[in-house]
Formats: C-alpha cells, structure tokens, sequence
C-alpha cells in the first residue's frame, strides 16, 4: 500500500467509436462490472489521496453512475475536459486540483486489468517513471527510444515513427508516474505538431532528459495487464483473461473448477471448502457456497446464498434467493427473488418458484409453479401443481401448512389456505381454504363427450 501524497488522474474522456455502441466505452461490462470500476478499484488499493476521471461531453453518465454506485466517496473527483485535445491535454485539466508535492499516477479508464502490484514499483520512483511491455507485434503503439547505453530519450507514437523505429518491441502502454510540480511544468509546453495534431503526454519524456531528470522503466511481466480496449474482439478476449486471473485465485483458496476456462464470475463470490463449479456456470453479483455446495454445469446464480452440502443440478437458474442446507434443486429449475428454502428441500426438474417460502424436508418434484406461497414443513406437492397467485390486477397469497400432501394437477387459487395434515386429490382446483387433515377433491364428476363440437379458427384478415 503507498503510503505517497499519491494522486491518480484516470483517462476516460474517450468516444470509443470503434466499440459501435450507444453504451460509453468506460461503462462497458467487464467481469460484470464497468470497466472503469476495475480501474478505480486498482487507485483505491494503492491508497491514493484522491483519483480524478478526466470525462469529456456527452459522458455524464459515467459520473451518474459511479455517484450513485459510490455514494460519499470524497476521494473521487471529476474533471471535465471540454475537447479531446490529447492525452497531455486531458492530463493537464486535472493538475488544478492537484497540489505541487504531490506524486501523479497517470492511468487509463480502458486498460481495466492493470494490477496495483504491477504500479506499486513504478510510484516509488523518484522522477519520470514509464510502465513498459515488450510485444511481438508492437503496430499501433508508442516506441520507447534509448540511446546507445540504454538510456531512454523519449517515445515515438505509431503513426510518427520511421521504418527503423517501428522495428522497436518495447512499446510505451501509456502509465507513468510523475512529480506534480515537474507535469505543470512540462504540460503546458506540449506542441500539437503531429500526425493526429494532439498534445502527447509521452511528449514530457524528452523534456524529462532535457531537463535532466531522471527516466525509468518499469517492464510489466504480463502483457495482458496493458491491454487497451477500442473494439467488442478486444473487449471479449480481456474478459476471458479476467475470467482466468479470478479463476485461478479460486482455486488457490480452495475451489474446485472442472474447466477454469468455461467458468465466469460477474461479481463477488465467498466459498467454503469442497465446493464444485461445473463448466459453463455463471455466477453474478453477491454469491456465497456453503461447504460441500455442488453447481452442476450450464446453471446461472445471482446474488444466492447456498447453505452446505446442497446441489444444485444442470440448466437450473437461481436469482436473489437463500437456500438451506443439504437441498436439491433442478435440473432445470427455476427460483425467482425473495425465495427461501430450509433445509432438505427438494426442487424438481422444470419447477419455478417465486417469493415463497418452503420448510424443512419440502418437496416440489415436477412440473410445478409456486409464486406467492409460504410452504410448511414435510409437504408434498405433486407434479403439474400451480399456484394462481395473479387475478390480473392483484397478487394473492397462498398458504400450506405442515404435513400436507397435494395431487398431481391442482390448481390453488389464491387467496387461499390448505390446513396442516391435509390431503388434495390429483386434479382439483381449490378456490376456498381446506381443513386440516381428511382428503379434499374438487373436479368433475361426470366425463362428457360432445360429438359434434368444432374448434374454433382464426378469421381470415380481410385484403
């Protein structure tokens, strides 16, 4: 943790046109989350005084929404730039706010998988400090230039270099590290006097040599941390390198994944020991994995709780809900928010539940839909059993209590109250509440044919 007068100025005043979105390109999902949000936590985790998002028109929805995700964050400032003028540019609309003895970090809103322990290095440094990769196939970005004894003299960008300097592999990614008092000195002196006619921040490294200030480069060691996102393709492959960064810290806590490469985490996840994660599970926002917790493969869980030893089998879907321990569910099933299992529970293939409530040693086997439904201890309910919850302007409540066992193909239409112990015959459509204990059946007695009926057919649309 820096324990600096460290401020960080972040770059996200770009269009991102390349992306052929209306959605802004710092806002774009990564891990679920804003790519810019994966930024701001890397400047929370060195301890910087303050971060400033440089934003520019038309992008105040990304202060909208770190405001509202952030709410009393004094640390986080934001500075308008009013034309894109540059990176130089946009770097000098921040250094107002920003007091002479500090140090500055300089970062970028879409370069979201930089590591604070990458930087840590980097802002200890003195003067000038550059955070450099080495590539393959360097096109597209600046070349570090260093004279005969390997001292850097300055950065070339792309579309200014000659044929011998774009034959460079060691390429600037843009970080760098400075004092405040040294960049309100050299910004302003920045000459637009090239191919894009912009103000470059890696203009200020030849000052730095001019000005006999130190420059150093810090090589980071995994070139995915760099990676500039412009376009769905990069975006898409920084996500699968996210993807297996948090993958392996899973596992490294204990975590047991099938294929770490068909696994996605979209939020946070806390686990206890044991746990398994099938391929091709999604996981998003808050979840939490009691010990012995199994996830079979192609489910999706957000924001549930799951208490130990419960399975969770293929193709089943659970959002907002909080599961006891030892249950069984799916496959194929469906739990909706504000639904609560105790433990023991045993939800079925194709069965949907929606803010319900089921009590220990439960079960929904088949074919089912409960919404609305507090359900108590040891029930029973048949397949194809539905709970008529909805009148078409109201929900109703439907209530059953301990012990009762409920026919295949009943309908209970809410409001409604089946009593403890009680028994429902196959088929019945239950409009008033039932006794405790005894057998209750309500369907036609009689089974009639009309022979001469005819369905109905749509009307021709007149030409």
């Amino acid at each position: 943790m820096s324990s600096l007068n460290l401020h960080i100025v972040i770059l996200a005043a770009g269009q991102g046109t390349r992306m052929r979105s209306k959605q802004l390109k710092v806002l774009q999902p990564l891990g679920g989350r804003p790519m810019l949000a994966h930024v701001l936590d890397t400047a929370r985790a060195l301890s910087a005084r303050a971060y400033h998002v440089v934003y520019g028109h038309g992008a105040e929805l990304v202060r909208e929404w770190f405001e509202g995700a952030h709410p009393g964050d004094d640390r986080l400032r934001w500075v308008l730039q009013e034309e894109q003028k540059g990176t130089g540019h946009a770097v000098l609309q921040a250094l107002p706010e920003i007091p002479d003895n500090a140090t500055v970090l300089v970062l970028y809103g879409d370069v979201p998988l930089v590591r604070a322990v990458t930087l840590e290095p980097l802002i200890r440094y003195k003067g000038l400090g550059l955070l450099t990769a080495t590539l393959p196939k360097p096109r597209g970005y600046g070349r570090i230039l260093r004279d005969e004894e390997g001292a850097i003299m300055g950065i070339v960008e792309d579309d200014d270099a000659n044929a011998e300097q774009r034959r460079i592999r060691e390429i600037n990614t843009g970080m760098l590290v400075a004092p405040a008092r040294l960049l309100k000195r050299w910004l302003p002196k920045l000459s637009a006097d090239n191919a894009k006619h912009e103000f470059y921040l890696t203009d200020i490294v030849s000052q730095a040599v001019k000005d006999g200030v130190e420059v150093t480069a810090n090589e980071v060691e995994d070139n995915t941390e760099i990676t500039g996102i412009n376009d769905p393709a990069q975006l898409a492959g920084a996500e699968r390198a996210f993807q297996r960064r948090q993958a392996e810290q899973l596992m490294r806590h204990g975590l047991m994944l099938r294929d770490p490469s068909r696994f996605d985490l979209r939020g946070m996840l806390r686990h206890g020991s044991d746990v398994i994660v099938d391929v091709d599970v999604v996981l998003e926002g808050d979840v939490h994995l009691g010990d012995g917790v199994y996830i079979g493969p192609f489910s999706l869980l957000k924001n549930a709780t799951l208490g130990p030893g419960t399975r969770i089998e293929a193709h089943s879907v659970l959002e907002s809900v909080v599961v006891g321990k030892h249950c069984r569910i799916g496959p194929f099933a469906r739990l909706r928010p504000e639904t609560t299992l105790s433990d023991e529970i045993h939800i079925g293939n194709f069965v949907e539940i929606k803010k319900t409530h089921l009590g220990t040693g439960s079960k929904v086997n088949h074919l089912s839909y409960l919404g609305d439904t507090t359900v108590g201890e040891r029930v029973n309910i048949g397949a194809g059993t539905i709970t008529c919850n909805y009148d078409g302007a109201n929900k109703h409540k439907t209530v059953i209590e301990d012990d009762v066992s409920i026919g295949s193909d009943t309908q209970l239409v809410a409001p409604v109250k089946v009593g403890r112990g009680a028994t429902i015959g196959a088929g019945s459509t239950i409009a008033e509440d039932v006794p405790p204990g005894g057998l209750t059946v309500c369907r036609a007695r009689e089974q009639k044919t009309l022979p001469d009926w005819k369905r109905p057919v749509k009307k021709k649309r007149e030409a």
